[in-house]
């Protein structure tokens, strides 16, 4: 399932840290990209946050396959866009 959810992060982010956790309580995997160090993945973050470098951001690959963004989601919101 890591390749159905990423999130895209910072290493100082506490939001990121607390959402993080959560996924892995639950078990749900997920592929991490720390934004600060992969250029492409900021700018991505940027486009799809109104030129802003919020994190996390967490894109997820639908039941329907079709990808969904969305900004520091609650993890009932990522399990609900996973289908799980």
């Amino acid at each position: 399932m890591s390749d159905q959810i990423t999130m895209y992060s910072t290493p100082w982010c506490g939001y990121c840290r607390r959402l993080k956790s959560q996924l892995e309580r639950e078990g749900i995997g997920f592929a991490e990209v720390d934004i600060e160090q992969v250029p492409e993945a900021a700018e991505y973050v940027m486009s799809v946050n109104g030129g802003n470098q919020t994190v996390p951001t967490v894109v997820v690959l639908g039941p329907d396959g079709a990808k969904v963004a969305m900004t520091n989601p609650s993890l009932a919101q990522v399990k609900q866009a996973a289908g799980i």
